[in-house]
C-alpha cells in the first residue's frame, strides 16, 4: 500500500503541464443542492486488478442509490497515471474525482487544480475522521484531500528468527535506537552470517529520517516549504546507518542495495534474513505472505526518549475533487459515499489501506485477516503526534535523493557529514526551482 522506492514519475512533465493552471472556481456551487438531472462524473485511480474490480462494484452500488448519476471509471498503473492526470489537467479536461498521492497533492492544490473540500461540507461527512488524519490532506486551512487509508511507520520483527537464536523480544514501549543496534548485533553474531539483526534503513523512503527529526522536536520542512532539518540530525542518521553496516548488524552495502532494488518480496524482511526492519504497518500482510514467518509490529525505537512521538499518520492516498468539476456537489457526495458507506467498505476492505474513517475501521474489523487486524490495532493504539507538513511542491524526488546519499555513505563515496550538507541543499534547490 505504501510504496518504498518511488517509481519513475516524470516530474518535469507534470510540472510543465500543470504550470499553466490558474486558480479557478468550479462550474457550480459545491455547497448547493444535489441535482435531480442526469449527471456524469469521471473518476480516476491507479492500482492493480483487484482494486479495479472492487472499485467498480462500489461504483455500481453508488449508482443504484443515485440513479441519475453515472460514474465513469478510469484507471491506470502508477507511472502512466500521473502523466495522464497532468495532461488532462492542462487541457481543462480533468476527472471530477481522483485518487491523489501525498507527494503531489501540494503541487496540484497550489496551482488551483483541486477543490477545497470544506466548501462541500453539506455533502461530505468527515465526522468520523480523526483531526490528525484530516490534517494530512490540508494546506493552509483548506482541505484538498480526504485520506482514504492510513499507515504508521513501525519496526517489523521476525519472531521466528529471534526464537531461533534465543534472543528475547524487546520491550517496544521503552527501547531506544541504541537498543535496536545492540539487539541486532546479538542476532548477527548468533546467526553467523545466515541472517542479520537489522535491515538497513535509508534506502526506501525518507520517513525514517523524518521520524528521527520529529523525535527531537524538529521537522523536514516548515510551513513555508523551507527545509529546516538540522544538519546534525541528518549526519547522525547516516552515521547510524554506516555503523550498522560496518559492525555487521546490517548486511554489506552491496547486499542491502540489491535487496532494496528488487522490491518487497526480495527484501531482508521478506526473505527472513533480518530480524528487524522499518516498514509501514500496512505492509504486514504482504511481508508475512512473502516470508512465511511470524512477524510482529513493534513501536519505533526512541519514542519514549524523544521530545515528542515521531510516529504520525501517513495517508495511503487521498480522494480529491477537481476545482474545475461542473458537478462538485455530486462529486463530493460520491467521495462521501466512498469514505462513509459501510456496505461499500465491506467490499473495499483494506485494499487501499486501513480505513482512515474510524467508524468504518470498526465496521469491517470482523472481515479482516489476522495480519490486517494487527495493522488496525497498531493504528488504533500507538500514540501519534501531528502529521508533518505535506511534501512541498518540487520535493517529490525526496526519496530518490535520500536513497542516493545513503548509497554514497554506505559505499564510502562520501561522509555522513558531507551527505547531510548535500542532502539539505539539494532538496531546498528542488523546492525553490518549483516555485
Amino acid at each position: 500500500m505504501f510504496r518504498g522506492v518511488r517509481r519513475g514519475v516524470t516530474w518535469a512533465v507534470l510540472l510543465s503541464l500543470t504550470a499553466s493552471l490558474a486558480a479557478c472556481g468550479s462550474g457550480s456551487d459545491a455547497g448547493g443542492d444535489l441535482t435531480s438531472e442526469k449527471v456524469t462524473l469521471r473518476f480516476t485511480w491507479w492500482g492493480a486488478d483487484d482494486r479495479h474490480k472492487r472499485t467498480q462494484q462500489v461504483i455500481e452500488m453508488f449508482q443504484r442509490k443515485h440513479p441519475n448519476i453515472t460514474v465513469k471509471g478510469e484507471f491506470k498503473e502508477w507511472n502512466g497515471y500521473w502523466d495522464s492526470l497532468a495532461t488532462t489537467m492542462a487541457a481543462n479536461d480533468a476527472p471530477d474525482v481522483m485518487q491523489m498521492d501525498e507527494l503531489y497533492i501540494a503541487s496540484y492544490a497550489e496551482r488551483g487544480a483541486l477543490l477545497d473540500l470544506n466548501e462541500a461540507r453539506k455533502h461530505l461527512d468527515t465526522a468520523n475522521f480523526d483531526q490528525k488524519a484530516l490534517a494530512t490532506g490540508a494546506i493552509a486551512g483548506k482541505q484538498y484531500g480526504l485520506p482514504v487509508g492510513l499507515g504508521m511507520y513501525s519496526i517489523m520483527a521476525n519472531l521466528d528468527l529471534l526464537a531461533k537464536y534465543q534472543i528475547p523480544v524487546p520491550d517496544d514501549t521503552k527501547w531506544s535506537w541504541d537498543d535496536l543496534k545492540r539487539i541486532g548485533d546479538q542476532v548477527s553474531k548468533a546467526a553467523g552470517g545466515a541472517a542479520f539483526g537489522v535491515q538497513s534503513p535509508g534506502i526506501n523512503d525518507a520517513a525514517g529520517l523524518s521520524i528521527r527529526a520529529r523525535q527531537q522536536g524538529k521537522a523536514m520542512f516548515d510551513a513555508d516549504a523551507k527545509v529546516v532539518l538540522p544538519k546534525e540530525i541528518a549526519r547522525d542518521y547516516w552515521q547510524y546507518i554506516l555503523d550498522l553496516s560496518k559492525t555487521g548488524v546490517a548486511a554489506a552495502p552491496s547486499v542491502t542495495i540489491e535487496k532494496a532494488s528488487a522490491g518487497l518480496n526480495q527484501s531482508a524482511t521478506a526473505t527472513g534474513t533480518a530480524a528487524f526492519g522499518l516498514w509501514w504497518n500496512t505492509q504486514l500482510t504482504a511481508l508475512t505472505a512473502a516470508s512465511g514467518a511470524k512477524l510482529k509490529l513493534m513501536r519505533l525505537p526512541g519514542e519514549t526518549q524523544g521530545a515528542a512521538p515521531g510516529a504520525y499518520y501517513k495517508p495511503s492516498m487521498f480522494w480529491s475533487v477537481s476545482a474545475r468539476s461542473e458537478h462538485p456537489a455530486e462529486a463530493a457526495a460520491f467521495v462521501s459515499f466512498l469514505a462513509n458507506d459501510e456496505e461499500a467498505a465491506k467490499i473495499l476492505l483494506t485494499e487501499r489501506g486501513v480505513p482512515a474513517n474510524q467508524k468504518i475501521r470498526e465496521a469491517i474489523a470482523g472481515q479482516l485477516k489476522d495480519t490486517d487486524k494487527a495493522a488496525k490495532e497498531y493504528l488504533d493504539t500507538v500514540p501519534v503526534s501531528d502529521p508533518p507538513r505535506i511534501t512541498p511542491n518540487g520535493a517529490s524526488t525526496l526519496d530518490t535523493i535520500l536513497k542516493r546519499h545513503t548509497e554514497d555513505v554506505l559505499f564510502g563515496r562520501t561522509t555522513p557529514d558531507a551527505a547531510a550538507d548535500s542532502f539539505i541543499k539539494e532538496v531546498q534547490s528542488e523546492v525553490d526551482a518549483a516555485k
